[in-house]
């Protein structure tokens, strides 16, 4: 399998190190060769037909920042320029989220579907923004569309769900679907302020400088339009969620849900219904009630009841792991059978 990785951050540097480290265990578990043909960050690309050296990449972009200097693959070709010129069967777009305009995961995967290549890709913005399209377009060109780890990172939400579903039917999606707010409330509930609890997830890594996605619950609302499509199969973007995040949830709102034997969580909940984001206070039993970076997602079903799954919901190597796993299924797809 030929894949061309766009956006070689964290998430897709940590690809490049997973598929070095289990390039056998691959091969022998799943009969799956994966060939990087080309490489694109956001100073230039690196391409070879023949396949890259990733121990070469990696070292090149910690060393000049750019896979670009790498000698004799290296230029400064755009993911288009790359796109139309390698032959590859998967596209991984691994590039920023933008919610602005979903750019450029937005064009690259448009570009991608229209170039007849299959495509992963960890990116939300776009999937937020026009999921409905863009899975419509893959679909009319018989291509897949695989976004594991845009929710949970290498938590198996999609997968989990899929499994639950089976003779039964999903009624609503309830989920704890961002670290960094789930870490400040948890910190919050054991004395600290809410600009100190912020503070200590900076300083550990689970909150970016600028944490306005996480804490104004966009990042959570991503996930959820991510969520309602694949799980519910509603027709919905970001524009058509209720937002509300945690920048309003004060010390003695925690204490009061602490009287009564609850917690505050950031919870994103499709059902019939409606889609919405804003913080619930839920049982202390409740498992939705995880604690610290931890993600958890609640589904409901019509017979069975409510089947919850936790876990790390990010990082780049759980993310990475995600992309594995849709490039497994995408291989399962091309060769017509299930790898057991």
């Amino acid at each position: 399998m030929n894949i061309m990785i766009v956006g070689f951050g964290t998430v897709g540097q940590s690809l490049a190190q997973l598929l070095l480290g289990y390039r056998d265990f691959l091969k022998k578990a799943y009969g799956m060769v994966v060939r990087v043909v080309a490489i694109v960050d956001s100073k230039g690309a690196a391409v070879s037909q023949r396949g890259l050296d990733l121990d070469m990449a990696l070292r090149c972009k910690r060393e000049h920042g750019t896979v670009a200097k790498m000698p004799s693959v290296g230029s400064e070709m755009s993911a288009l320029d790359v796109l139309r010129s390698v032959e590859a069967d998967v596209l991984v777009e691994a590039t920023h989220t933008n919610l602005m305009n979903g750019e450029p995961g937005m064009t690259n995967i448009v570009n991608a579907l229209q170039l007849g290549l299959n495509v992963v890709t960890v990116n939300k913005g776009p999937l937020a923004l026009a999921m409905p399209m863009l899975k419509e377009m893959a679909e009319h060109r018989k291509l897949a569309l695989k976004f594991s780890g845009s929710v949970g990172g290498g938590l198996p939400v999609l997968a989990f769900a899929k499994e639950c579903a089976m003779g039964d039917r999903i009624v609503k999606v309830e989920g704890v679907l961002n670290g960094t707010t789930n870490y400040i409330l948890t910190r919050m509930e054991e004395g600290l302020g809410f600009d100190e609890a912020l503070a200590e997830a900076q300083e550990k890594g689970y909150a970016e400088r600028d944490p306005t996605l996480d804490i104004s619950g966009m990042d959570t609302a991503c996930k959820l339009v991510i969520l309602a499509n694949e799980v519910l199969g509603k027709r919905v973007t970001l524009k058509d969620l209720k937002i509300e995040g945690i920048a309003e949830i004060k010390p003695e709102d925690i204490k009061m849900a602490k009287s009564s034997g609850k917690v505050i969580r950031l919870i994103g909940v499709a059902e019939e219904s409606g889609v919405f984001v804003k913080p619930l206070a839920v049982d202390r039993s409740d498992p939705l009630a995880v604690k610290y970076a931890y993600n958890a997602v609640t589904l409901t079903l019509e017979n069975s009841g409510r089947h919850t799954i936790t876990g790390k919901g990010a990082g780049g190597r759980e993310t990475a792991t995600a992309i594995i796993r849709d490039l497994i299924s995408i291989k399962e797809r091309l060769i017509g059978y299930k790898i057991v």
